[in-house]
């Protein structure tokens, strides 16, 4: 997670009224304000996959897609996050344009910045979401992904999704192949013996 900027500690309120006049985005969490960093070209391919598959799965229903820009507050009193891929089912969430509070989905896409905060702190408050149903983290680099589901009891469970496994979102219902999933992104940059066992 990058470092906080320099503001006084915001309520939810005035975070909201500081980010509509910013030209680049904030996450929000306990009053501080983080700058997001830009993403990398595979991190934003990956992304645009996911959310045109899901677009595409959920059109026509009451479940709307988004991408990266859409604000995500986690709980009441604190934590606004841009998830990389949003799906919410709410007749509330579509009465607001700029923020969802019910999600069903939301899909993180890891970068080495940021892989242990997605992973922990940020699930931890997305987790605070009654409505969410899954929560999706994919690694570029090894081509895996972890779907996190909750079940009838209320506990989450891991559903780890590896190599060619087509990755299922129950919350959707809908597989994504994963010839779909990493869909015109680059090989992953790994080291190749030759004819000689030398390695380049």
């Amino acid at each position: 997670m990058a470092n906080p900027v320099l503001k006084p500690h915001f309520s939810p309120e005035e975070y909201l009224a500081w980010e509509a006049e910013q030209s680049e985005k904030h996450e929000y969490v306990d009053g501080e304000v983080f700058a997001m960093a830009g993403a990398a070209e595979g991190h934003i391919t990956v992304c645009l996959n996911v959310a045109m598959a899901l677009r595409q799965h959920l059109k026509g229903s009451p479940c709307r897609t988004f991408m990266a820009d859409m604000k995500v507050q986690a709980h009441a009193d604190s934590g606004f996050y841009y998830p990389d891929v949003v799906v919410t089912c709410s007749a509330r969430d579509a009465k607001d344009p700029l923020v969802k509070r019910e999600p069903s989905l939301l899909v993180e896409v890891l970068s080495p910045g940021t892989a242990a905060y997605d992973r922990g702190a940020k699930f931890s408050s997305y987790r605070q979401l009654a409505s969410l149903q899954e929560y999706v983290l994919i690694d570029t680099d090894t081509r895996a992904t972890d779907v996190y589901r909750k079940g009838a009891d209320g506990l989450w469970v891991l559903h780890p999704f590896a190599g060619d496994e087509a990755v299922e979102l129950v919350s959707v219902a809908l597989t994504i192949p994963a010839a779909v999933l990493f869909d015109e992104l680059d090989a992953p940059a790994v080291a190749e013996a030759d004819a000689t066992g030398e390695q380049h």
